[in-house]
């Protein structure tokens, strides 16, 4: 049974989602860009936009800079965001089940892998952030410990408080995101834009408004660090929210909607951080973010941004959960939606109460850990758009059949020319790549690193790059006739872009 909540204005909030992976058939989708403008921005009111505000001040840019790095990298990253949801408006299905396509449908399981261990890592973040959130909210209201190693069950349950919100929204599916996402923009975007008002208005800037600027080669590597760790660990999920878009709906719209809808909150927290960091520098090196951010502020301002923390980080683990059911389907996992979600969770607050009670990092782990899986996500976009230029329809049985007889099954299940390219942009990244989680702690260094490319931190965009340019020489580009056959008799899937 499929579920059609999305379909009227009106719908019943109490009803789960039944469909999974399988397309949306066109008479059922209906949904419009600006729904999808509230799902960007309740996603990235997060917090964890402040830590990338300390990135950035402390690569050595003034606060103008890091704004300029913010508003360059998350507009220019999420306007990725966009262009594959054009593909879910044109399939109706989640971004790497279209991806099976591309790769075949065997192939397609180390893409699809690589974005599972994405948003799993993504939501053990958002986990114990909201975590560190609550126990500062609730330091302020019953004067308990705000050190979540002092109280490790109050941190506990703090984990779990956050985990049940997250799988009664994100279990129920698609149309009631959409309406929790919007709510949670006007709302607690309304919370956030107070910090912000506040902070504007007793900051001292003069001591650091007229900061001496920072290299362009430290600007560059801003923009690539906000871009990989903004839009570039959501362009996998671009297509999963698009998937109930109407057919009439422009390309154009779509990558306008997430472009705009995610930048403009992503540079306002991006922004407090930088700031924040700027007149504090010991915000970069806590352990706990939220708690270092409460303390610079008073009391009736802490509680209001502890609440738009929380709720920002919930809005974004939504997503991410959704999403990441929906992935974890693909990979083979014969499941329902609704159970793939409760799976997902388990795994991240098993990730969350270890990383909590047995770690002393957040930050470099962190940002590590992001830019780290942003270059394999790179290669996979830049095959997926390149392919994306060609193709206009997927074949809705064929996504599903993961069969020998299948049309996506290519060679032995996989098709070599999107694999190989995949897999040496991911290799040719890596060589311009170092994992350096702090400046005595370094995972691993690739022998390009120390080139023009690698300092300035774009091992993600060479992997992009060299993921479409070897997938078009491979052949990606070409039509072939049965995509000819079935593109001349799809008119009633909506106008061609």
């Amino acid at each position: 049974m499929s579920d059609n909540t999305n379909a009227k204005a009106g719908t019943i909030l109490s009803k789960v989602e039944q469909r999974g992976i399988e397309p949306v058939p066109a008479d059922q989708r209906n949904g419009t860009p600006g729904q999808l403008f509230w799902v960007w921005f309740a996603a990235n009111i997060s917090i964890l936009g402040i830590p990338l505000g300390a990135t950035l001040i402390s690569l050595g840019l003034n606060l103008w800079q890091a704004v300029l790095a913010a508003a360059i990298g998350s507009f220019g990253s999420f306007a990725l965001v966009g262009l594959i949801s054009v593909a879910g408006r044109r399939g109706g299905a989640p971004s790497l089940t279209l991806s099976r396509s591309i790769f075949g449908v065997r192939g397609n399981a180390g893409p699809t892998l690589v974005a599972l261990l994405s948003r799993l890592g993504w939501e053990t973040v958002n986990t114990i952030t909201g975590a560190f959130a609550l126990l500062s909210l609730i330091s302020i209201c019953f004067g308990t410990s705000s050190e979540y190693k002092a109280v490790p069950a109050l941190t506990i349950g703090c984990i779990l408080v956050f985990v049940f919100l997250t799988v009664c929204i994100s279990a129920t599916g698609h149309s009631f995101i959409l309406t929790v996402q919007k709510w949670a923009t006007w709302i607690f975007g309304a919370l956030t834009l107070l910090v912000a008002v506040y902070l504007a208005t007793t900051v001292d800037w003069g001591s650091f408004i007229g900061a001496k600027p920072g290299s362009m080669s430290a600007l560059v590597i801003g923009v690539g660090t906000i871009a990989a760790g903004t839009g570039i660990g959501w362009v996998n999920s671009g297509a999963d929210m698009a998937r109930y878009q109407k057919t009439s709906v422009s390309a154009g719209s779509l990558v306008l909607t997430a472009a705009a809808g995610a930048g403009i909150p992503l540079v306002i927290v991006i922004g407090l951080g930088s700031a924040l960091t700027a007149g504090d520098a010991s915000i970069a090196a806590a352990a706990d973010p939220i708690a270092a951010v409460r303390g610079a502020l008073p009391v009736w301002v802490s509680v209001p941004y502890l609440v738009a923390a929380f709720a920002g980080l919930l809005m974004s683990n939504n997503l991410s959960v959704y999403s990441a059911g929906l992935t974890t389907i693909t990979l083979g996992i014969r499941i329902p939606r609704y159970a793939a979600v409760v799976v997902d969770v388990v795994v991240t607050t098993t990730g969350a109460t270890y990383f909590m009670l047995g770690s002393d990092n957040f930050y470099g782990p962190f940002v590590t850990f992001i830019s780290l899986l942003a270059v394999p996500l790179s290669a996979w976009t830049g095959v997926f758009l390149t392919d994306m230029i060609r193709r206009r329809r997927y074949d809705p049985e064929a996504l599903l059949d993961l069969s020998a007889k299948s049309r996506y099954y290519y060679w032995h299940g996989v098709r070599p020319s999107a694999f190989v390219a995949w897999l040496a942009a991911l290799v040719i990244g890596y060589l311009f790549y170092v994992a350096r989680v702090s400046a005595d702690v370094v995972w691993f260094s690739g022998p390009f690193a120390d080139t023009v490319i690698g300092r300035n931190g774009l091992a993600w965009l060479v992997a992009l790059l060299v993921g479409g340019v070897l997938y078009a020489a491979f052949g990606g580009l070409r039509i072939d006739e049965a995509d000819t056959v079935e593109e001349t008799a799809a008119g009633e899937n909506g106008k061609e872009d």
